[in-house]
């Protein structure tokens, strides 16, 4: 099978959808305990647009389970510290969108130690050894580096996308290249602060230059010597921040080997549960609109 014909299995960064819906919609309805249900509204109809636009036959929804801890903060503690710890209030809204995405069939994936990001670079690896190519449904740039061939990275409300060489474009460097240059330049959503005095115009020139991070810092000594403004400083700066930039490295690369328990790729939906379903509606005070349209998610004629 050629690349052009690979079935596509969808990965979609539930979190980010999660907490875009908590940010952006009103606080209008409540459960029987007076908790918010707007992240669930929000990021619910976000599910129904995706099915409506895709029909998504292979699919697995990623969720950061740990929000504000992973493995990272245990090598870098800082790792994300410039956040604000998530409120009772989104926590407990993440568990139930969690059991709507799960009542349609679809594919849930989470793990205490590792984000999500971590969880789509693992399905991505095991959907290529099958055959299928990735479309990763998220604006987030880290995810970029998964890219291959004829994989896509999908901006959902932009509805924008781009493949491994709308990568170079974007950033200056190459889709395998994204997490050497986050290391260099650093990365402020995750607070990651790279090397002091390299921006992202000499990141990109560095790590086009040498390909990889590993064979910059190995030839460090040649940077001195290239057409790069304030070269000689960089080298230095560079000399004294080795350790930095390879610590930064280990937070920026996806870690391709987390574990998916409970998922076979290649990630077909699974049946759907149209009681489960009828339940959540009434639980969640959903109006019939959305009652139809997660009915017609699911397959299930009302």
């Amino acid at each position: 099978m050629s690349a052009a014909q690979r079935p596509a299995v969808y990965l979609v960064d539930a979190s980010m959808y999660v907490f875009r819906a908590w940010h952006s919609m009103p606080d209008a309805w409540h459960d029987a305990e007076g908790w918010p249900l707007n992240a669930v509204h929000g990021y619910t109809r976000f599910l129904c647009e995706l099915h409506e636009r895709e029909k998504p036959t292979h699919i697995v929804v990623a969720f950061d389970e740990a929000l504000d801890n992973c493995y990272r903060n245990e090598i870098y503690p800082q790792y994300k510290a410039n956040r604000p710890p998530a409120p009772e209030e989104l926590r407990r809204q993440f568990a139930v969108c969690k059991a709507v995405t799960a009542a349609l069939g679809w594919n849930v994936a989470s793990h205490s130690e590792f984000e999500a990001d971590d969880l789509i670079g693992a399905a991505m690896m095991l959907a290529r050894e099958n055959g299928y190519r990735g479309v990763i449904v998220s604006a987030d740039k880290d995810l970029s580096q998964l890219l291959q061939d004829d994989d896509e990275q999908f901006d959902f409300a932009r509805n924008t996308r781009w493949t491994q060489a709308g990568v170079k474009a974007k950033h200056g460097v190459h889709a395998h290249q994204i997490a050497d240059y986050l290391a260099l330049c650093g990365d402020a959503v995750d607070n990651i602060p790279g090397i002091q005095g390299i921006g992202q115009k000499t990141a990109a020139h560095l790590i086009s230059h040498f390909e990889t991070l590993d064979a910059l810092l190995d030839r460090v000594d040649e940077v001195a010597h290239l057409r790069l403004r304030g070269a000689h400083g960089i080298a230095l700066k560079l000399k004294a921040q080795q350790a930095d930039a390879r610590l930064f490295q280990q937070l920026t690369r996806i870690a391709t080997h987390a574990p998916l328990p409970h998922l076979t790729s290649p990630f077909a939906r699974g049946q759907a549960d149209a009681a489960h379903i009828s339940e959540l509606c009434d639980t969640l005070k959903f109006g019939p609109l959305t009652r139809r349209r997660l009915m017609a998610v699911a397959g299930i004629s009302v």
